[in-house]
């Protein structure tokens, strides 16, 4: 587990507060690249007693992907995973299993169409969705 006072410097590098819920909730985060859903991060969280709120966990989680500590990757209308893995990279969705996976940049061919002479990529996220075969 990452130390605190390693996530409290991260966070006040990305302008951030660090309170004390902010660093319970980067403990879970910062001491591996992961995928995590804001209900794995409130169980991992409050599993020792620590009693932080569901709208402490998902105010968090938001915050941190704001100041560029967290991707947010949309799986779907009704499922947002969190990413601690914030350099460009796309990702394999295993569908039946509800895991999402890394997927190097150069392993994904894509092309940008033209665009107006007012716009520029901001990113490209790709998801690839995948099951076992029946």
């Amino acid at each position: 587990m990452t130390a605190t006072s390693d996530i409290a410097q991260k966070l006040e590098h990305h302008g951030i507060k660090p309170t004390r819920q902010r660093l319970l909730i980067g403990a879970c985060l910062f001491d591996r690249d992961q995928h995590v859903t804001a209900e794995e991060v409130m169980y991992r969280v409050n599993r020792d007693k620590k009693l932080v709120s569901k709208a402490t966990v998902y105010n968090t989680l938001g915050l941190f992907a704001r100041h560029g500590l967290l991707k947010e990757v949309v799986i779907d209308t009704s499922s947002l995973v969190y990413d601690t893995n914030v350099s460009a990279h796309h990702h394999l969705y295993h569908m039946d299993r509800g895991v999402l996976e890394d997927v190097d940049l150069d392993k994904v061919v894509t092309q940008i169409p033209d665009l107006q002479s007012d716009l520029e990529v901001d990113g490209v996220d790709v998801i690839i969705r995948v099951r076992k075969k029946s």
